[in-house]
């Protein structure tokens, strides 16, 4: 268990007593037309997560609907920049996210997350944390000699070298995941390629209307 959660379990909190809100979550949707889900991004540093997850949410923008888009360098840079790439802090790092997520979910905002998440047992965390209905999983995949090659800042190279510890796919796992929403392999199909195949597979579920909304 993760050091963070160990102290928040020792505070126990019994003395926090969350707000309920007159606006609901199905109503924030019905007033954007669109249903709140959690696009979750997750492959090797250099599969091109990012990159898909960018244009996507570009495409949906477009489309009119309500996003956001969480990117790991920009999470660490700020909310978490007191984590390490330990495997606990790591662990860390992917339920913060979730948490903010879910938060953003109430918004009912579409969020787009692009981060490693190399560990099957945290992306099941945040699953279970937003809600299975509301986990879109997007497998990011593509052959390690492949990202290396994509790898323009030399960090693939720097952890080879071992000056950079804990880096996955060298000297810490990635954990494929079992059964995701989309499956995209980039080395086999260009980015205008795999955004029409998630558009195809994710449009229909944030789908704007009131036929599609809770209560209707």
């Amino acid at each position: 268990m993760s050091k963070y959660l160990e102290s928040d379990n020792k505070q126990k909190l019994n003395y926090l007593y969350p707000i309920k809100p007159k606006v609901t979550r199905p109503q924030r949707e019905k007033l954007m037309l669109q249903q709140g889900k959690l696009i979750w991004f997750t492959g090797l540093s250099g599969s091109g997560k990012s990159t898909l997850a960018i244009q996507m949410e570009s495409v949906l923008h477009d489309k009119g609907f309500k996003t956001y888009l969480l990117d790991g360098d920009n999470i660490r840079a700020g909310l978490n920049k007191n984590l390490s790439f330990s495997d606990d802090d790591r662990k860390e790092n992917i339920r913060r996210i979730g948490e903010v997520a879910a938060l953003m979910l109430d918004a009912g905002l579409v969020v787009l997350s692009a981060f490693i998440s190399p560990f099957e047992e945290d992306r099941q965390q945040v699953k279970s944390l937003v809600g299975s209905d509301n986990y879109l999983e997007v497998f990011v995949d593509a052959p390690l000699a492949v990202c290396e090659e994509r790898d323009v800042k030399g960090i693939y190279q720097k952890a080879r070298q071992g000056l950079i510890k804990n880096f996955t796919g060298i000297d810490s796992p990635y954990e494929r995941p079992v059964s995701p929403f989309v499956h995209l392999r980039t080395d086999q199909g260009s980015v205008e390629v795999c955004i029409e195949v998630l558009m195809d597979k994710i449009l229909p579920v944030v789908e704007r209307g009131e036929k599609n909304l809770p209560g209707h």
